[in-house]
């Protein structure tokens, strides 16, 4: 398996952001979950795709600067299919790794209250619940977590 640093508007990022997007709309019930702004390649500043040996992509991940040495992950994503192989610890460790490089302190993260597995996995990986923030603030289904680097 290999994490390659991509453009944000990288096919196989757009087509793993895209599935992402599906699930959550089913978990949720509304084709739109998200609390906060949505990311876009003008604030995006880095993402990074998994791919397995054959080449294909599997999973994905990328950081929001918020200011202060603050980045947010987002997109995080690991396809079904791939899920319990070590996909999402290694894309994550790439986004630390990049955020640490640029002295970056701390990431934070919000995920949903009906995705329990991104709870676990983050838990499991150091990060710590905090209060919403940002454009988080005032949403219910809303879960906060931060771990500093």
């Amino acid at each position: 398996m290999k994490i390659e640093q991509v453009a944000w508007d990288n096919r196989d990022a757009a087509a793993l952001r895209g599935r992402q997007r599906v699930e959550i709309a089913e978990r949720y019930g509304t084709p739109d979950s998200e609390p906060g702004v949505p990311p876009s390649e003008a604030d995006i500043a880095v993402f990074f795709v998994a791919y397995e040996d054959d080449g294909s992509a599997v999973g994905c991940g990328g950081l929001r600067a918020l200011g202060a040495g603050v980045g947010e992950i987002k997109r995080m994503y690991v396809a079904p299919e791939a899920r319990g192989t070590g996909v999402a610890a290694r894309v994550l460790v790439a986004l630390e790794e990049w955020a640490r490089e640029r002295g970056w302190s701390r990431l934070r993260l919000e995920t949903g209250d009906a995705q329990p597995d991104a709870v676990r996995f983050y838990t499991r990986s150091s990060y710590g619940p905090i209060p919403r923030f940002g454009h988080y603030a005032d949403s219910d289904n809303s879960l906060c977590f931060e771990r500093l680097l």
